[in-house]
């Protein structure tokens, strides 16, 4: 993940640019609009087969992202939120994105994403804010089932190594936690940089109450729960 400490400039103009934030109390245990984490892994059966050894749930088989390069399987952590383990689809051409996670030597957290409600809303204030920006795009995966998800995401040019993405689900797709395996529970999330204070504050302006931590460089930090008293902490 990029270095939070080296994009300073950025986050300043972040954090002062989009104007009369939410203010926010302290954060909770797991941020209101965390949609989903995602565990990179250079193979996908590997990948489950590390969560089902520390949480006793098995993850099922999502399907595949067309030209991206990547497969999932799935887990939900509660109500509208859930696990993507994400690898490399070998039946599909590299990129950067499946490169990246070939790369990896173990699983670790690679992304978040959050869901502020209208992206078109949220998209214009981005742009009022002069805050540069990717989308809204147009997603989509076949499940096993043949049914197809919809999903529209923005991705911050510059995240700042911590910074979620943000995803609005299509009216007529079913949220992933709701039919995937269930038996897990996210009961801590949390980010992390260098920087804790900017970082709340840019947080802050962006209405996501996620807990803040100290650390080198950014990071990302959840505490899942399982079957039998099973308890796994996942970092990037």
């Amino acid at each position: 993940m990029a270095d939070i400490s080296s994009r300073r400039s950025f986050l300043a103009a972040f954090g002062a640019a989009l104007i009369s934030p939410r203010l926010l109390g302290k954060a909770e245990a797991v941020p209101a609009l965390l949609d989903h984490i995602l565990l990179g892994c250079s193979d996908l059966e590997s990948g489950v087969r590390f969560i089902e050894e520390r949480l006793g749930v098995r993850a099922a088989f999502g399907g595949v992202h067309p030209g991206r390069g990547t497969q999932n399987a799935l887990l939900s952590l509660g109500a509208r939120r859930y696990l993507e383990i994400i690898a490399p689809d070998p039946k599909q051409a590299g990129t950067q994105l499946s490169d990246n996670l070939r790369g990896l030597k173990a699983p670790r957290l690679v992304e978040w994403a959050a869901h502020p409600g209208n992206l078109d809303q949220f998209a214009a204030r981005l742009r009022s804010a002069g805050i540069a920006f990717e989308g809204p795009q147009g997603g989509s995966r076949k499940r096993p089932d043949g049914r197809v998800l919809q999903w529209r995401t923005i991705t911050l040019k510059d995240d700042g190594g911590a910074l979620p993405f943000f995803i609005e689900w299509g009216a007529d797709s079913p949220h992933p936690s709701a039919d995937a395996p269930h038996g897990a529970e996210l009961l801590e999330f949390a980010i992390s940089g260098p920087n804790p204070e900017q970082l709340t504050s840019i947080c802050k302006s962006l209405g996501l109450d996620v807990s803040i931590e100290q650390s080198p460089k950014p990071g990302l930090r959840a505490r899942v729960a399982g079957r039998n008293g099973r308890n796994a902490i996942l970092t990037s």
